[in-house]
């Protein structure tokens, strides 16, 4: 028996390392920030809820180098979210949050881009918004650290600048929800598995993107993610 079709899984790589990450699914962390969930329209400290992006909506960019992705089709209205991405490398369901740390393999500077015009429609008909946040080279993502190297990432800077200004600015301190939380949460609705990506919400400041733009995201103790709008 042979596969009628040859597909490779999408890989993302990992900083001073030849070895890559192979991407299985990627799950994403809706309003994590208290900043962001205001701007959104949300107030208090709301349980976690998520959504996914395909796997092949990564946008693996090097270290040191600059990603370029196209203006998606069908908007109008395209905007950034700078995120930490944590890495998966165990195996789970139901995990307990004292016990999530042995789940994750490392941390990266992620970019979770949205169709804010589409998903702002679909809100207001009750329909879901996958095609707002799922789309082609949705999921532009830094070099991984292994967390063995990196250390818990439970607290630094996380900023994104546009053509140089500074645009959003944060701590991973302030996520309503710690990486521990997220994974047990998550991995009660799903088993995660070696391979899978969890970006964690932004901080706010979120806000439009042209094309020629430069983007430069940045997270302390993992760099930054350099990226264009073509």
């Amino acid at each position: 028996m042979a596969m009628v079709f040859d597909v490779a899984l999408p890989q993302v790589s990992i900083a001073g390392s030849a070895d890559v990450f192979p991407v299985r699914r990627i799950y994403c962390v809706g309003r994590n920030y208290a900043e962001h969930a205001k701007e959104m329209g949300a107030t208090g400290r709301e349980a976690p809820f998520f959504f996914a992006k395909p796997a092949d909506a990564v946008v693996p960019v090097a270290a040191g180098g600059e990603g370029q992705i196209a203006y998606p089709l069908r908007t109008a209205n395209l905007h950034h979210e700078v995120e930490l991405v944590v890495a998966i490398g165990g195996a789970g369901m139901n995990v307990p949050a004292l016990s999530a740390g042995a789940l994750v393999f490392g941390y990266a500077v992620g970019i979770d881009l949205t169709r804010r015009d589409l998903q702002a429609e679909f809100k207001k008909k009750g329909q879901p918004w996958e095609m707002a946040k799922g789309f082609d080279q949705s999921a532009p993502i830094g070099p991984i650290h292994a967390a063995s190297a990196s250390g818990l990432m439970a607290a630094g800077g996380i900023s994104l600048a546009v053509n140089g200004t500074e645009r959003q600015h944060g701590d991973l301190s302030d996520m309503i929800w710690s990486v521990p939380e997220i994974i047990a949460e998550l991995s009660c609705y799903v088993e995660l598995r070696p391979g899978d990506l969890i970006f964690t919400g932004t901080p706010a400041g979120v806000g439009p993107l042209v094309r020629g733009d430069c983007v430069t995201a940045r997270i302390d103790r993992l760099g930054s993610l350099a990226l264009t709008i073509a």
